[in-house]
Parts: structure tokens; sequence; C-alpha cells
């Protein structure tokens, strides 16, 4: 972008981190309690693995399906394997801390707010894999697991609009200035807004595409 045509930083109060913090502590928040939710279940199938959980609905609409599968357990030390869920506690922990951080106005290390966008990038890469194995593998959809891909997603969202209108990522002096003047008129323009809507209703379309006819 030329110089000439750089507006600024977006002002108002959907660009400070009042806004930004707070959708990322309201989803953070969400995105915890379906977490310990989900640690429940799962503790519950060990002990009854013929129990029934409330979020089977149908062949398709079934928690225990897509907890009982391999992808649900992806970590592996020896003979022991940890439920996803238990590590969703652990990062959504973070998430939350770090919103409650941002809305104080605490000063944080450029280093620290960068690694915890690749940590919420690291949690939306994941949520995405396992829905895409619930939609085209597994065929079975975890009402939860839906829940908790949404609330991510929405928790990336804010936590990229903060990082770059309040912690100042890139910087716009730096490497990647013409980057950031690029993102500075992307969120000026409320590009982000339509982004966002398209987003969601994307993986909208997705499920009614493909598991429609067993949600109606």
């Amino acid at each position: 972008m030329d110089n000439a045509d750089y507006q600024g930083t977006p002002q108002g109060w959907r660009h400070g981190a009042a806004w930004t913090y707070a959708v990322m502590l309201l989803t953070s928040i969400v995105a915890l309690g379906v977490s310990f939710v989900l640690s429940a279940e799962t503790l519950q199938l060990a002990r009854n693995p013929e129990s029934k959980l409330d979020c089977d609905v149908n062949a398709v609409v079934s928690c225990s399906t897509v907890a009982q599968s391999w992808q649900a357990e992806i970590i592996h030390f020896g003979n022991l394997s940890y439920p996803n869920a238990f590590f969703g506690i652990a990062a959504e922990a973070v998430f939350v801390t770090v919103a409650v951080l941002g809305l104080a106005r605490v000063a944080v290390p450029r280093w620290f707010a960068a690694c915890t966008w690749l940590g919420g990038l690291a949690a939306l890469a994941y949520a995405y894999w396992l829905f895409t194995q619930s939609v085209f593998v597994i065929h079975a959809l975890c009402p939860w697991c839906l829940v908790l891909m949404f609330s991510t997603t929405v928790q990336f969202m804010a936590l990229s609009h903060a990082s770059i209108q309040v912690q100042d990522l890139p910087r716009l002096d730096g490497r990647f200035g013409g980057l950031r003047r690029g993102l500075d008129t992307y969120y000026r323009l409320n590009a982000d807004l339509m982004i966002d809507v398209v987003w969601i209703l994307v993986l909208v379309t997705i499920i009614m595409l493909n598991e429609g006819a067993s949600l109606l």
C-alpha cells in the first residue's frame, strides 16, 4: 500500500482493548466451560463405555461416537492416551487469563503477544481439524464440539483484532510495515465484519450440506 493512501490506525471503541478483549474473554469462557463438559463426558464413558450421553440424539448427532474415536485422543505417552478435552481446559484457561490482562490494560512483552496469537492459531487449527474429521471421516457431530469450534473461531477473530490494534503487531515502523498498513485499512473499513460473517456462514453451510438432514 502506498504511504499516501494510509490514513492511520483505526480509532473508536470497536478497535480498543475493552471491546476486543471482552469478546475474547466471553468466547474463551464459553470454550473453557465446554472443555470441562467434554472432559466430564470422557470420564463418564471411561467408567461406563455403554452409557448414553445427553447429547446423543441419533446416529449422526452423537457426542459418544466422536468421543470414542481415535481423533478424540491424539496425544499418547507409551500406553497412555490423553483426551483432547483435558488439554482444552489448560489452553482456554490461558486465553481467559490473557483476555483479563488485556482488559486490565496490563502491558505484556511483544514476544508474549506474538506467542499468544500463535497459540490461538494452533487452537483454531485443531478445532477445524477435529471438525473436518467429524464431518468427513467419522460422519458424526458432537454438539459440544461444534460450540467449541464456533467459540474458538470468534475467539481467534477477537485475538487477531486485539493483537493488531492493541498489541501493535506487526509494528508500523518495522520490516512488515506494509502489511500493518494494509491490516489497519482492513479494520478501519470494517471489512473484518463482512469477512467474519462470511466465515461463520461457510462453516454453517458445510454442516448443513453434509449433515443437514439429520439436524432438521
